[in-house]
């Protein structure tokens, strides 16, 4: 994630700001520009002299987001097809969490160059989201043809926790969630053609059954060796799941090296324009380690419990062929 100034006295500025605290300055964030603007009576005027507005949900699930029609949701609010009802308090508090992350990912997704296709422009198969609150019925994470659904709980600590502990998972989040599941969207829309050949030598057959290979993991666990071949063990489930989990961790890795570059962590000749795999090898993997070691001067675990081996690395390589810079 960059850094933000405010545009009015240039204090630093969060990504959910709503207001400068040091000046008082309404704020919104522009996806067009990638920055955070100054506002006059709700509106920002951008240098095209076109009016835009912030976001309607600013009070229900603190979205800072400009829009081009007064009252009209913003892109990333739009893409939420369900979410709980009014009378929901419960469920409205974690849904305020859960869009947070969520449009976390819409910036890094632009910054990548992995674009998409709401579900209002393409009703068969474009993205939306469905953010359901499992307090009254069983929810199922998952991705199917442009739909993604989340579990709200899973922005309770507690609960994601547990379920992290549970399913013996080295790491679990929100964002972890919405990047591993939109990988799958990304794959379906991006690899097509020779790309899709190239994918199949690196992930494996996408051909075979999926519930047949789902049920296998679970009833016998993942291969022996499978550390040298796949970034987690969910990756060994299908090839599917492997992409999606390497999609995941592509994003992991490029945004906290972007976060570190802007908060000055890396040296300040790291030349971050240099081909993925290098950064990969010369920025990515010291930074983890110092990373892992200072988490633990916290006496917590590992920011980065993972280890990548070269299969990896060359999986992370396709995913970064698959985006379209901007």
């Amino acid at each position: 994630m960059k850094a933000f100034r405010c545009r009015v006295c240039a204090n630093p500025l969060y990504f959910e700001n709503s207001v400068c605290v040091s000046c008082g300055t309404a704020l919104g964030f522009s996806r067009l520009e990638r920055e955070i603007v100054p506002l006059e009576k709700g509106q920002y005027v951008d240098s095209a002299g076109l009016v835009w507005w912030v976001c309607p949900n600013l009070t229900l699930s603190g979205c800072t987001w400009l829009t081009r029609v007064q009252g009209a949701q913003c892109e990333s609010c739009a893409l939420t097809r369900t979410r709980p009802n009014d009378a929901d308090l419960e469920g409205l508090g974690l849904y305020a969490d859960t869009e947070r992350a969520k449009r976390h990912l819409i910036v890094e997704l632009d910054a990548r160059g992995f674009s998409f296709v709401s579900r209002e422009k393409d009703p068969e198969t474009g993205l939306c989201f469905d953010l359901l609150s499992s307090r009254g019925e069983d929810v199922t994470i998952g991705h199917a043809d442009g739909v993604i659904t989340i579990d709200l709980a899973e922005s309770n600590d507690v609960y994601r926790e547990k379920m992290r502990i549970n399913l013996g998972e080295p790491y679990r989040t929100m964002l972890g969630h919405l990047r591993h599941e939109v990988g799958h969207y990304m794959e379906a829309l991006h690899v097509q053609g020779p790309s899709l050949e190239a994918a199949r030598k690196l992930f494996g057959d996408d051909t075979k059954d999926y519930q047949a290979e789902i049920d296998r993991h679970y009833e016998s666990g993942p291969p022996d060796g499978w550390e040298a071949d796949y970034i987690s063990s969910y990756a060994t489930m299908h090839p599917y799941e492997d992409f999606a989990e390497t999609f995941a961790h592509y994003l992991h890795i490029t945004d906290t090296v972007e976060t570190a570059w802007v908060h000055r962590l890396l040296y300040a000749d790291t030349d971050l324009s240099a081909p993925f795999r290098q950064i990969l090898t010369s920025v990515w993997i010291p930074l983890s380690i110092g990373l892992n070691q200072i988490n633990k001067s916290m006496g917590k675990d590992d920011l980065y419990p993972f280890v990548i081996p070269a299969t990896v690395m060359d999986k992370l390589d396709f995913v970064e062929s698959v985006a379209q810079p901007a």
